[in-house]
């Protein structure tokens, strides 16, 4: 096993550790908030959210990446670039809060929020907070220092159980979101700060800044290009639809999302850092990736399947009565995200552990050029159109980033599609049966009863039909921090 495949897996541990905790806290405060407040008001937040985001990307300029994906000539190059990184975001995010200030009434009419600006002044106050530790938290993902991140993110994944609720409950309705994102994002930055042996200091050197915006300017594009792609719907539907159904469409996915985040999250910035370090070995860094999409698979891909199995189930517990609208977006949506994220999105990996952020920004203009006219459409023939369209759209995704890794890295996405045969096979198996078993389990008691029988159906085909024992014993290893056996 080479030293990357350690530190990987040792990171994995800590970045698991984090989601699994994580997920055990925010599904709680999501149910609480699900049913205090209403679809109009998670509305609200998900277009103040769009434009703080926005900001945040100029914030950041993409120097993160840099950071982590640089091969430096020593520390000093390495403190000197973080302080100047630090400098510019620090400086900018100020900059761009003040802007937001000045035009908050206007900003807030053009995303569908008139009379609501004082709500985007506020939530702006995030901007420094996030700006202030991006550049920690690369430096630890520098050094395969999940274990601090893991302290960090169970403080954010806590706060909204001790602070969002409480405020909710309160009747403060959006608000309660607001202040709690705020609160969360300055625990993030203070935790990092203090527990990080690199000190920020105000430095600027013209060098160090245009080499890193040199390499950090499509980055940016590629940051502006996934920005797109997740609020794009948000100002569409705000535009053409009202807030309940931007509440229904955006809470929706991020739900969804938050099902695979466990993995997406703890496995993405692992995989970006391991092929950084194994960008000059073309045949271990392919090998590395295949291995890789092969083992997470193995947890992605019956999530998905058994999303849209279950989507009624998932639907009530997560979001409860008030959602019912949502049931067969949460189901389709769930089916088509865990196809592309092993088909296509960890592809995005690929690309930045190679220094080309141009493939990922050519991917996402291809991308938005299906995706903005989908909607557009769709929107105006009702929400269930958009929630099909919408999930159906990612089928396009999965063709670009299989064209520009043939084309563009001479890499045979083939070779995706066959590691992660057995999982689809046993998902297919696990669905069947889980269709069969909700024709008389009608109480949500029997139907838990089902999901259970449903993993045990999945793994014991996959372990014992398809004879993938090894791949199981691998997936354990890598995410307990033992890394993948070599036999």
């Amino acid at each position: 096993m080479n030293d990357i495949q350690v530190k990987s897996s040792k990171a994995l541990k800590w970045s698991s550790l984090a989601e699994i905790i994580a997920k055990l806290v925010t599904p709680i405060s999501n149910l609480i908030l699900a049913r205090l407040l209403t679809p109009e008001a998670f509305g609200v937040v998900a277009t103040v959210t769009m434009v703080i985001s926005f900001a945040d990307m100029f914030s950041d300029s993409g120097f993160q990446k840099f950071l982590v994906q640089h091969e430096f000539d020593n520390d000093e190059d390495l403190r000197i670039s973080a302080n100047v990184a630090f400098s510019s975001n620090i400086i900018l995010s100020l900059c761009l809060w003040g802007l937001l200030c000045l035009c908050n009434d206007r900003i807030a009419s053009l995303v569908g929020n008139p009379g609501l600006g004082v709500v985007i002044i506020v939530a702006g106050i995030s901007l420094p907070a996030t700006s202030f530790s991006s550049i920690q938290a690369a430096l630890f993902r520098r050094k395969f220092n999940f274990k601090v991140l893991f302290y960090s993110r169970v403080v954010s994944a806590v706060i909204p159980l001790i602070v969002t609720v409480p405020l909710a409950l309160l009747g403060l309705s959006y608000w309660a979101l607001i202040i709690g994102t705020i609160i969360g994002n300055f625990s993030t930055a203070i935790i990092l700060t203090v527990l990080s042996p690199w000190k920020p200091k105000l430095i600027f050197r013209k060098k160090e800044f245009l080499e890193m915006l040199s390499f950090s300017v499509w980055s940016l594009f590629e940051s502006l290009g996934t920005w797109l792609s997740s609020y794009i719907g948000t100002f569409i539907v705000s535009s053409i639809l009202s807030q309940y159904y931007v509440g229904l469409y955006k809470t929706t996915m991020t739900t969804v999302n938050g099902l695979f985040a466990i993995i997406t999250t703890a496995t993405t910035s692992v995989l970006f850092t391991s092929l950084s370090r194994l960008q000059s070995d073309k045949q271990e860094y392919d090998k590395y990736f295949v291995d890789f999409i092969r083992i997470v698979s193995i947890l992605i891909i019956p999530i998905g399947f058994g999303t849209m199995v279950y989507k009624d189930l998932v639907t009530q517990i997560l979001l409860g009565s008030q959602w019912t609208e949502a049931v067969p977006f949460v189901g389709i949506y769930g089916l088509m995200s865990c196809l592309t994220l092993i088909l296509g999105q960890y592809s995005s990996e690929y690309f930045r552990g190679l220094g080309k952020p141009k493939a990922n920004v050519l991917m996402t203009v291809l991308h938005l050029a299906a995706l903005i006219p989908i909607l557009i459409i769709s929107a105006n023939h009702g929400f269930i159109v958009l929630a099909y369209a919408r999930s159906f759209v990612k089928a396009e995704q999965i063709l670009v980033f299989w064209g520009i890794l043939w084309f563009g890295f001479k890499f045979n996405p083939i070779r995706i599609i066959k590691c992660i045969a057995k999982p689809v096979l046993s998902a297919i198996v696990m669905s069947i049966i889980g269709y069969a078993m909700l024709g008389f389990c009608t109480s949500y008691f029997m139907q838990f009863i089902s999901v259970l029988i449903c993993i045990i159906v999945y793994f014991g085909f996959y372990v014992i039909v398809l004879r993938g024992k090894k791949d199981v014993l691998n997936l354990v290893r890598m995410f307990t921090g033992r890394g993948e056996k070599n036999e």
